[in-house]
């Protein structure tokens, strides 16, 4: 088989999978359509329709764009059935029907964030920082009918840094998926398509990734030191970690938390207390004390520390809950 043999559709919404789209149209493979999201309503009214980043790519570089509300729709498997794809890539989308994803003579191969069976679900990267893993990556599979749970075509690794948040892994890891979406690509074609690929194992220590949401989003100080200070690099700077400050009176305000600093200082106090010096905010946490270093509270602008504390006063009557 040669790559001219090759018709392909490629299916993506976010930022994240245009790395892998511009890697198909760079080195010439034939991508006759793209699927993404319907365009968000955005704005005050939400009366603004904001297409998608795949879609914004797509467009720039006149490919038809496809954007189903309903991935069973009749009429849309019509349309997609009549690009005659052989091959389906998907990249960051949702979950397909078997007439979408069994609809190409060679399949559908999905780039997944994470070194597959680790980390199934909807933010892998997310969850492999706030677990504290030091390494993750990327995998190729075949889609069927369970969530990310295909035969293996090609996994990459990467190495995650002590001091990274999610934003780094995130970045990585979608120059390094667009990396093996070719190569993966090459497999196919050496081998007429129908690469070698391995059945998913299921270990005792499966790890998953479901969606986040804002309540995922609370810190429990309760835990160690760096069982926070993971949770909040997995989760700076977006969406950011949460928590709720509270006065002698009750009074609660919250506090988003995007860095923090692991330092070597038993706590001696109650879990959640607050401490400061001039330049320094802390929180107790289970097993030792957590430099905050970079906050937010609700409705300020993202801040260091010593800003906080200049506009904060008797800073260990609050507590963290």
């Amino acid at each position: 088989m040669q790559k001219e043999d090759l018709r392909i559709v490629f299916m993506g919404t976010p930022e994240f999978a245009v790395d892998t789209l511009k890697a198909l149209v760079d080195n010439d493979y034939n991508v006759v359509a793209v699927v993404t999201q319907p365009d968000k309503p955005v704005g005050r009214h939400q009366n603004e329709l904001q297409p998608s980043e795949v879609k914004k790519f797509a467009l720039e570089h006149g490919l038809p764009v496809l954007q189903p509300v309903k991935m069973k729709d009749p009429e849309f498997v019509e349309t997609l059935r009549s690009y005659k794809a052989n091959l389906q890539v998907v990249v960051a989308f949702r979950m397909l029907p078997e007439v979408v994803w069994a609809m190409p003579e060679y399949g559908t191969f999905n780039v997944h964030a994470a070194l597959l069976p680790q980390y199934r679900g909807a933010a892998p990267i997310n969850w492999a920082v706030i677990n504290g893993e030091t390494e993750t990556g990327v995998t190729t599979f075949f889609l069927d009918h369970d969530i990310d749970t295909g035969r293996i075509i090609e996994q990459m690794k990467f190495p995650v840094p002590d001091d990274a948040n999610v934003e780094y892994v995130y970045d990585g890891l979608m120059h390094l998926g667009a990396k093996i979406c070719l190569s993966t690509l090459e497999k196919i074609i050496a081998a007429d398509g129908h690469p070698a690929a391995i059945e998913q194992e299921n270990p005792s220590d499966l790890k998953h990734a479901p969606k986040i949401f804002k309540e995922t989003c609370q810190i429990e100080w309760g835990q160690t030191a760096k069982k926070v200070y993971d949770f909040v690099r997995g989760l700076s700077p977006y969406p950011g970690a949460w928590t709720v400050l509270k006065d002698e009176k009750g009074t609660e305000t919250v506090l988003k938390i995007f860095r923090t600093t692991k330092i070597d200082k038993a706590v001696d106090g109650r879990v959640g207390a607050l401490m400061a010096d001039r330049k320094h905010l802390y929180i107790a946490c289970a097993d030792a004390w957590l430099q905050i270093d970079e906050l937010q509270l609700a409705g300020k602008k993202r801040m260091d520390a010593q800003a906080f504390l200049n506009g904060m006063k008797e800073i260990e009557k609050y507590s963290a809950v």
